[in-house]
């Protein structure tokens, strides 16, 4: 139901907008709101080395003078030294690194330019800006939407090739010899929105990025590169990590930007109680739906980011039907965005937001990167986005230029978004993260050196670059396994098959969702997130249609879907079992062992429960039979000894204290890592086979893991403490979805003990904190590989 019912005025502001929202409801929801003031610019001239004619394509469309940030990137890159320009949404990072390339390009008719960025949606729109600003470049897409029939023609003409990582590995690389001239006369390498570039993912393109420097070296080029990122903690040591090479930083923000007005807003309680009879919020999907609907009746352009692609499309269609009672409309200038969609739906999204035929979008964060969707007013986050990097590169979409913005945080029934809008401090007042990458991971290393060695054999000379000693261990298992051949040049491919690697972790192939009726090609998803997302029985949304799935045939790789409209929605269940396979560091601190290291993880999808839309209510559960699927990767826990459990007073107790603990953590390691809750997984028992003690584990979602359970163990003070905290701020009697339910339980949030988490995480802290004390005046024992 919308709060207000009015027709778009253009004449209110980022407060009344706010106002209105707020209005009609019997609870404020808002628990904070901050007032981000508004910025100046400073304009400089343009470098003498630019081009006139370059300066006069950027003056015909507004850019009299650039941005001070710009022209210190560009200088950085003109002058031959590799740059990251780490400033804030919407600062004009495009011009940094097209300055210095263009000019270039115009300089010498021989040279050559490669962008990369993570989505083809923002390529594409790279695309759009540079068509008119040089002639002669003849700039190009060269992705998976390129048709075979336009690829040769890009190959051997276009002097500015924008395509993404997973094309430059699969595509370009293994074919180099026919990519030659390319190679050869290549100056400059784009990377836009590095900052995406991290954990398993960002290790991949780390090497895929040293393969291509490798390739070019042997066509004798040395480009210099040059990275945009949002505002990232040390830009520098990130962007040297992810290129293999140094890199200048540039961090002064010269652009100019509107005043935000940014409110935390915490769904009211529902009527309806969750498991074991806990209180339960109204979701943030429905809260956001009806935002999203408000904002648009009162004339704010509006785009609402959604964890999920089932969000996205289940936010859009609950605005839909808010616009549809209060004012019809505007019905059909609301829809939704996700990766997955077929391209032409893509293309035809993006045109109508730039358009202004949109005025409310709900997008999953494929539209989180620089796509230029200038002309909104307002953004609505459907919960905390994992990183603060995220939240602000979000909010950013917003108010871009001088605009005035409107930002909206709706916190999800979850410890972590109940703990933020409650503590504005932990949102407003942190410096963001690091981008976190781990280039030796050996489940990274290992297939992307099988892929350098059959592009060209590797050398002795080759190993630096690709990480010394982890990479000859790398290098000394594949010949083991038969992958390469040792001879003394070199290391050479065994020809069997063809070497690859996952960059994005996907889990292989993906599986294609059909309209069984008609045979229509909905769009793909994951094959590795397939079993908990296009199940039999799951509810599937797409642009505003709803469809249940008839069958998931994995050994095909097809979902079959019919229509259908149910007041339901679906969540998987599954059952884990985990085994440590070897400890790298353990810190005892008096009956409390803390450790990292490598686990092995089993999973399977055993049901599904069907769920209220309106109210998460679970109507029923249905099982499944699908395979189980091996993890094996890094983990962080803690073992208890019974004098602990003692002292907590949860010795009746131990598993539902412990896996309350768990689900806490779990929700509460975003805090400190550059995760969100769901890259990360976690066990608890009350005697684990492999420990012979009460145990809580928090593994990386990720083959090898991805650096996440590692900063745990580095900051297990801090993160237990918030997580106590949190529990106990939290005003429910037995637990609910803000403290230690978790949405993903495979045990249905049984047995679960609140007060005894509490206890125990009190005792546990204390020993920690005063065992780091005892580390820093003492120093401390690292435990070396203890296998078990």
């Amino acid at each position: 139901m919308l709060a207000v019912s009015l027709h778009p005025t253009l004449t209110a502001g980022p407060e009344e907008w706010l106002n209105r929202v707020r209005a009609g409801r019997s609870d404020d929801p808002v628990t904070h709101v901050e007032r981000i003031p508004a910025r100046p610019g400073v304009l400089v001239d343009w470098p003498s080395w630019t081009p006139p004619a370059l300066r006069d394509a950027f003056a015909a469309r507004g850019v009299t003078r650039p941005w001070a940030h710009q022209v210190a990137a560009a200088e950085a890159a003109h002058s031959g030294r590799s740059v990251v320009v780490a400033t804030g949404t919407a600062s004009g990072k495009s011009l940094a690194y097209q300055l210095p390339t263009l000019t270039a390009l115009l300089s010498d008719p021989r040279a050559i330019a490669l962008y990369l960025s993570p989505t083809k949606a923002l390529a594409a729109d790279q695309l759009r800006g540079l068509l008119d600003l040089a002639d002669g470049v003849r700039p190009a897409l060269y992705d998976g939407d390129t048709p075979d029939t336009e690829r040769d023609w890009v190959r051997a003409h276009s002097r500015l090739v924008l395509t993404n990582p997973d094309m430059l590995h699969r595509g370009i690389l293994p074919r180099h010899d026919a990519w030659a001239s390319f190679f050869r006369r290549l100056r400059f390498v784009v990377v836009d929105e590095c900052h995406a570039y991290r954990g398993v993912f960002g290790s991949h393109v780390a090497h895929v990025l040293r393969r291509l420097r490798r390739i070019c070296a042997r066509y004798r080029s040395t480009p210099v590169f040059v990275l945009a990122s949002a505002t990232v903690a040390s830009p520098s040591s990130s962007g040297a990590a992810l290129i293999g090479g140094p890199v200048q930083a540039v961090t002064e923000d010269g652009s100019p930007r509107g005043a935000t007005t940014f409110a935390l807003w915490e769904p009211p309680v529902s009527p309806f109680v969750g498991p074991r009879g806990a209180p339960a919020r109204r979701t943030a999907t429905a809260e956001a739906a009806d935002l999203l609907a408000d904002l648009v009746s009162v004339g704010a352009r509006t785009l609402a980011f959604v964890r999920s692609r089932r969000g996205a499309e289940a936010v859009a269609l609950g605005a839909k039907r808010a616009l549809a009672e209060a004012v019809p409309e505007l019905v059909d200038q609301v829809d939704a965005y996700r990766a997955g969609y077929l391209a032409d739906d893509r293309r035809e999204l993006e045109a109508a937001l730039r358009s202004g035929t949109l005025r409310g979008l709900a997008s999953t964060n494929a539209l989180e990167l620089g796509v230029d969707v200038t002309g909104l007013d307002a953004v609505v986050l459907t919960g905390y986005p994992g990183r603060l990097a995220s939240l602000w590169q979000q909010a950013g979409r917003a108010g871009r230029g001088s605009r005035d913005a409107l930002a909206v945080l709706v916190a999800r029934d979850d410890p972590l978004d109940s703990y933020l809008v409650h503590h504005p401090s932990a949102v407003f007042g942190r410096p963001v993260e690091a981008t976190v990458l781990d280039p030796s991971n050996p489940y990274v290393l290992g297939p992307q050196l099988a892929c350098a060695a059959a592009e060209l054999p590797l050398t002795e000379a080759d190993l630096p670059l690709f990480g010394g000693p982890p990479a000859r261990a790398a290098l000394d298992a594949l010949v083991e396994q038969g992958v390469l051949r040792r001879r003394p040049a070199g290391w050479y491919w065994t020809s069997r098959g063809r070497p690859d690697a996952d960059l994005r972790g996907t889990g292989g192939e993906p599986v294609s969702i059909v309209e069984a009726s008609t045979g229509r090609l909905l769009g793909t998803v994951d094959a590795g997130s397939a079993p908990s997302s296009v199940h039999t029985g799951a509810v599937h949304l797409h642009r505003g249609e709803t469809f249940v799935v008839e069958e998931l045939d994995l050994e095909h790789l097809v979902a079959l879907v019919h229509r259908a409209e149910p007041d339901w929605y679906t969540q998987s269940q599954d059952v884990t079992d985990l085994s440590v396979v070897s400890v790298s560091e353990s810190l005892s601190f008096d009956g409390v062992e803390l450790c990292f290291g490598t686990v092995d993880v089993t999973n399977q999808v055993v049901s599904y429960q069907r769920k209220r839309i309106a109210t998460g209510e679970v109507i029923d559960e249905q099982p499944l039979d699908l395979p189980s699927q091996l993890l094996r990767t890094r983990a962080v826990w803690y073992t208890m000894t019974d004098s602990i459990l003692e002292l907590a007073s949860v010795v009746d107790d131990v598993g539902g204290a412990a896996h309350a603990a768990e689900h806490a953590a779990i929700g509460l390691l975003p805090l400190v890592a550059s995760c969100d809750r769901w890259d990360i997984g976690g066990l608890s028992t009350a005697s684990h086979q492999d420990t012979g003690l009460a145990t809580v584990f928090v593994y990386d979602g990720h083959p090898g893991g991805a650096g996440f359970a590692e900063r745990g163990f580095a900051a297990a003070d801090e993160w237990l403490t918030a997580t106590r905290d949190a529990i106990s701020a939290c005003e429910c009697a037995a637990g609910c979805p803000s403290c230690v339910h978790s949405p993903k339980c495979g045990n249905g949030n049984d047995p679960l003990d609140k007060a005894g988490a509490i206890r125990l995480l009190t005792a546990v802290v204390d020993r920690v904190r005063r065992g780091r004390a005892e580390q820093s005046s003492f120093g401390h024992q690292v435990g070396g590989q203890r296998p078990l």
